[in-house]
C-alpha cells in the first residue's frame, strides 16, 4: 500500500449542515443553536450583503441583533447558516468568504 503524506495546505473544512430561511424572527427561530455557524445575510437580489459567525448556543440571539430596530441592523430578506465543527473552523470559513466576496455591510479590514 502506497500512502502519500498530506499537504498541510490541502485542509478541507467540513460543514455539518446548511439551512436558508426568511430573515425575520420566525425564520431565525427555525435555525439550530447547537453548533457554531457561519451565517450569510442576503438581499432581494440573493446577494450576500453580510457574513458573520455565531457560537454554539448564540446563533438565534446573534442573528436577532441584525433585525430591524436592533443595534447591528443589516438589511436583508434571507439568512443562510452553515454549522461548523468548532468556532475556529467558523472563523476560518468566515475569513475565506470575506476575502473572496467582500459583502457590502461587512467592515473591510476588520
Amino acid at each position: 500500500m502506497n500512502l502519500t503524506p498530506c499537504n498541510p495546505c490541502d485542509i478541507i473544512l467540513l460543514t455539518m449542515s446548511t439551512k436558508k430561511v426568511d430573515f425575520d424572527k420566525d425564520g431565525i427561530s427555525e435555525l439550530p443553536n447547537n453548533q457554531p455557524v457561519v451565517y450569510k445575510i442576503f438581499n432581494k437580489k440573493d446577494e450576500n450583503v453580510y457574513t458573520g459567525i455565531a457560537g454554539r448556543g448564540n446563533v438565534q440571539d446573534r442573528l436577532q441583533d441584525h433585525l430591524p430596530g436592533a443595534q447591528d441592523h443589516i438589511p436583508g430578506v434571507k439568512v443562510q447558516i452553515e454549522q461548523m465543527p468548532s468556532i475556529k473552523d467558523a472563523r476560518e470559513k468566515e475569513s475565506n468568504i470575506l476575502s473572496r466576496t467582500k459583502p457590502k455591510h461587512n467592515k473591510q479590514g476588520k
